[in-house]
């Protein structure tokens, strides 16, 4: 098995150009060439309110195990959505930056499609589980921060649990996995909602009190609660063996960032209202926009 080797220098002329596929029959193709430094060439494409993009010149990495990599084939055949982000988490993680370079590798690498291939000079068989590993290391000879890097490692990690798709694991691990993820980080976001109700002394039906909140004092309660959200997501992250980092990483990440979370898909959910508005939908719009508008003024005279 190839180490999982998580400290490394960054070295950015591990990626290079790749070349580019013959422009027409008959005519040579362009390899790859270690002494021309990377160059990334997109075509945007628009499906209706989507898009995705057309990598025109394939990307070549030099990963430390797996040798060189060269993602992209022929013109036209590798699409993309770039960083594949959530709406809601684009304030943390751009659609395009530093890791840009990294995440074009990583779709090549798992693709889903058969066009969308990569050649290996070693002849290495990239599962998904060691394409997320390459990504992470691809990040950081990009010069990706570490804190971003991680983040998008335990991110990419989770969808690979989940799905199982491309890893070659045994049936049991697969069947484990999507239970762990999706369990544990369930019982963060409710533990999460709980000691918000607890917070402002608000009780709910369903949602427990929590003992390690109590009744005290406003910097004690929160106190205790980002330790609660560190110390609870790192012993459910055990759960995820033999990936225990990443759920670490994932549900402190959930659990830290859970009221900026609710916050953001708040105000992102009365952008589209207001949208809905402008197109003359006035009836639907008024009635959405009143929700978080009537949400926040309960919190609030609940806080006071």
């Amino acid at each position: 098995m190839i180490p999982d080797v998580g400290r490394i220098t960054a070295e950015p002329s591990r990626f290079y150009d790749g070349g580019a596929p013959p422009p027409g029959p008959g005519q040579p193709d362009e390899p790859p060439d270690p002494e021309t430094p990377l160059h990334i060439v997109l075509v945007r494409h628009e499906h209706g309110r989507d898009e995705d993009w057309q990598l025109r010149r394939r990307i070549a990495y030099c990963d430390r195990h797996c040798g060189e990599l060269v993602v992209g084939g022929g013109i036209g055949d590798f699409h993309t959505d770039l960083t594949s982000v959530p709406v809601l988490f684009t304030w943390l993680v751009p659609k395009s930056g530093r890791h840009l370079p990294a995440a074009l590798l990583h779709d090549g690498l798992v693709h889903e499609k058969r066009n969308q291939t990569y050649r290996s000079t070693k002849q290495v068989t990239v599962r998904r589980s060691e394409a997320d590993r390459i990504m992470r290391d691809a990040m950081a000879d990009g010069g990706t921060r570490i804190v971003r890097r991680w983040l998008i490692w335990a991110a990419v990690t989770t969808a690979t649990m989940i799905t199982g798709s491309g890893t070659g694991w045994s049936w049991p691990r697969r069947a484990w996995h999507p239970v762990a993820v999706v369990g544990s980080l369930l019982a963060i976001a409710y533990l999460g909602l709980c000691a918000s109700f607890d917070l402002l002394d608000i009780r709910v039906p369903g949602f427990l009190e929590l003992w390690w909140m109590g009744e005290e004092r406003l910097w004690v309660e929160l106190t205790r609660g980002l330790a609660a959200a560190i110390l609870i997501p790192l012993a459910l992250s055990l759960l995820w063996a033999p990936h225990v980092r990443a759920g670490a990483i994932a549900g402190i990440a959930l659990a830290t960032l859970f009221h900026v979370t609710i916050a953001v898909a708040v105000v992102s959910a009365a952008y589209w209202v207001l949208e809905l508005v402008g197109r003359s939908r006035l009836a639907l719009g008024a009635v959405l926009l009143a929700i978080p508008v009537l949400s926040a003024v309960v919190l609030l005279l609940a806080w006071l």
